[in-house]
Formats: structure tokens, C-alpha cells, sequence
């Protein structure tokens, strides 16, 4: 199983197009949406989660593009900073993912990036901003090949 997580920029000619379902039915992708948002031109901007076999994600990427959406590689990912932090647990609620949660029996907020999707919902449910977005070193990748 191949996995990526992608943001997806689509124009506001294409943001009405199930793009995305195509990608489940025509591809046997899997995906979950991650974050999701139109902005004030009508242009739509999608953080998703892809899975499938490496052939069918390619193919699937390929799809996408010939669509005329803008694909890459999630290349930034959610840091907290430690000092900021006062384990308030405000983040817990809003994580969909597990990565943000309470160590019994000390009532510590722990932060395990490995589960972490970037969807940036900690971020504004942080009262001390702990959270960050930074970007990713070396994370870029090209799905043209």
C-alpha cells in the first residue's frame, strides 16, 4: 500500500468536477480529506490523504493533472513548541488523528508527529499558539516521473 498525503489546488473552472471520487472509482484509491476550503475567487484547496497501489496512485496523480489541478507533496508539517505549551488539552479535542493526546497518569499533552495529517486544526484551538506550521525539508516530490 502506497500513501501520500497531497494538496490539491483546483482552479474555479474544475473545483465542481468529482475529481475526487473518479480517483476512488476509476483508480482503487482510497482517500481521506484532510482539510478542505474554497476561497474567494471560487478556486478550491484540498489537503487529502491518497492510498493505493504505486501504480494506481501515479495513474491516479496523472488523472488529477490532466484535469488541470495543481498536485504536490505536502511538504510542511505541524511542530509544537514545548515551552509554549501548558497541557491545557484544548488540541485534543479538534485532532482526528490520535496525535495529540493525554498521558495518564501525569495529565501531559503529548504531540506524536508520526500520526500527524498537517490539517492544521490544533492550530487556531491552541489558547498559548504551541502549534506551529513549519515547512519540510527535502519533502518535495515530483509526480511527473
Amino acid at each position: 500500500m502506497y500513501s501520500k498525503i497531497l494538496v490539491l489546488r483546483f482552479s474555479n473552472k474544475v473545483v465542481h468536477n468529482p475529481v475526487v471520487c473518479t480517483l476512488a472509482k476509476e483508480f482503487d484509491l482510497t482517500f481521506t480529506i484532510l482539510n478542505a476550503t474554497i476561497l474567494p475567487r471560487k478556486e478550491g484547496v484540498m489537503v487529502l490523504e491518497l492510498s493505493g497501489s504505486k501504480n494506481n496512485f501515479k495513474n491516479g496523480v496523472k488523472y488529477l493533472k490532466d484535469q488541470g489541478v495543481n498536485v504536490k507533496n505536502a511538504s510542511q508539517e505541524i511542530k509544537r513548541d514545548d515551552k509554549k505549551c501548558t497541557h491545557c488539552g484544548a488540541c485534543i479535542a479538534v485532532c482526528p488523528t490520535g496525535a495529540l493526546y493525554i498521558q495518564r497518569p501525569e495529565m501531559l499533552v503529548v504531540f506524536d508527529q508520526q500520526k500527524c495529517s498537517v490539517c492544521e486544526l490544533c492550530i487556531p484551538a491552541c489558547p498559548p499558539r504551541a502549534m506551529k506550521v513549519r515547512p519540510k525539508t527535502g519533502m518535495i516530490f515530483d509526480f511527473q516521473s
